[in-house]
């Protein structure tokens, strides 16, 4: 289970959310034979974000209806907190798996509706949506689900509106099919609130939206793709960066058109894309190694140490050696 950096209470996190004025809380509401892939894509791009950043910009908590014990479908086990009437927060994801049908009890249902007034967003994960629905927590709402209950869902609640969408987020609700599509929805989430730029450095930590290098060249990927198959190459060629030319063709595009897609979608360039995540990785290193800053120059793509001096500098305001400093004091 990924630890939660940030306290060691709901009410911790909350504290921290109010006194940084940016921390939103993410709470992981669990169910017996939950996914524990759909959990993990949901918080380790939260903790990316945290960890790109530097910046506690996201904090999170797994709950249950109860205290009791669970397991995942894989048999993971988990010892939840119970949510309770004073459990608030910024999103409240509810995620069942198999058996949903058995889990919509008159109390867990009361439980729901009793939290939409205490969380800013509810979202269903794989089969989420159809407990947000029987609570009647989706009415004149839009929402998708795990294609398996997508008709009976449809069927069951006439008044949801339900898509195909891979994932769908309408006001205060969002819902998605199940675990890669939990990703897509974070990764939107994330660019939401603090921009593209960030969205792609996490997605690129992932290797998310790698091209296969066996894939055909000429066979185009689809354009919502291209920004985080640029940024995927781009993580996998970081200590011999390859020219955006090149960084076109393995995407089976031209430069104009990458550029375009890049103005079209993002505030920053491809190149500056480039020097963004090859300037993150010369930081962890800063940070989590013993190079030196020459060694860590040439790592990150920079021949000349004085280079990458100006370019962190001018990207986190201050020298690589600041920066190993300002990390040993913090311990």
């Amino acid at each position: 289970m990924v630890a939660v950096p940030f306290g060691n209470t709901l009410q911790n996190a909350a504290q921290i959310m109010r006194n940084t004025k940016q921390t939103e809380l993410f709470a992981m509401l669990l169910f017996d034979g939950f996914s524990n892939f759909c959990l993990a894509n949901a918080v380790e791009p939260l903790r990316a974000a945290n960890t790109l950043s530097r910046k506690p910009l996201y904090a999170w908590r797994f709950l249950g209806v109860s205290d009791a014990p669970l397991a995942s479908s894989s048999g993971m086990p988990v010892t939840p907190e119970a949510l309770k009437p004073s459990t608030q927060g910024d999103y409240l994801f509810v995620m069942p798996s198999y058996g949903h049908h058995k889990l919509a009890t008159a109390r867990t249902l009361r439980v729901l509706r009793g939290a939409a007034a205490r969380f800013d967003t509810l979202v269903g994960l794989d089969t989420g949506s159809w407990l947000l629905a029987a609570a009647g927590l989706l009415y004149g709402y839009r929402a998708t689900a795990h294609w398996d209950i997508m008709g009976a869902l449809s069927e069951a609640f006439p008044d949801v509106t339900v898509t195909e969408d891979r994932f769908v987020i309408d006001r205060d609700r969002a819902s998605c099919g199940g675990a890669t599509t939990t990703l897509d929805l974070m990764l939107e989430l994330i660019e939401r609130r603090h921009g593209a730029s960030l969205a792609l450095e996490v997605a690129a930590l992932f290797m998310y939206g790698e091209r296969d290098p066996k894939m055909d060249p000429n066979r185009l990927i689809p354009p919502h793709e291209t920004l985080r198959a640029a940024a995927a190459l781009m993580r996998r060629n970081i200590e011999d960066p390859l020219p955006i030319p090149r960084i076109a063709a393995g995407l089976g595009l031209g430069q104009r058109a990458l550029e375009q897609a890049f103005k079209a979608n993002s505030p920053l360039s491809p190149a500056q894309l480039y020097r963004a995540i090859r300037l993150a990785e010369a930081r962890r290193r800063l940070e989590q190694t013993r190079g030196s800053v020459a060694e860590i120059a040439l790592r990150s793509g920079y021949r000349d140490a004085t280079a990458m001096t100006r370019a962190f500098k001018a990207e986190f305001g201050l020298t690589p050696s600041a920066a190993r400093r300002a990390s040993v004091q913090r311990g």
